[in-house]
């Protein structure tokens, strides 16, 4: 019986990623100020700790169901593609200011 080896890269990959995207992100800054006022500054750690769990359970989750109906490829292709129609969205609403 051979055992699989742990997905050691899968791992390290999805830590660096969360890690470094949401580092100094201005949710990192909410949490600073909340616990800078807190009187239970742990709590406020609990609390942010049990919010990025439950967001990235919630992408495991969807992407897991996704990945029955689209091949790996197909989900980058839409991803990249939505992520540049946000970014043309933004550079519109920039360079458009209404009001």
């Amino acid at each position: 019986m051979t055992s699989r080896p742990l997905p050691w890269r899968e791992f390290a990959v999805a830590f660096l990623t969360v890690f470094l995207a949401e580092f100094a992100d201005k949710t990192q800054l909410v949490v600073l100020v909340m616990a800078a006022r807190s009187l239970s500054p742990w709590l406020v750690f609990l609390g942010a700790a049990l919010a990025l769990v439950s967001t990235s359970l919630i992408g495991v989750l969807l992407g897991r169901w996704i990945s029955r109906y689209l091949s790996p490829q197909r989900l980058q292709t839409l991803t990249g593609t939505s992520l540049l129609a946000i970014a043309v969205w933004l550079l519109w609403d920039m360079l458009h200011p209404s009001g």
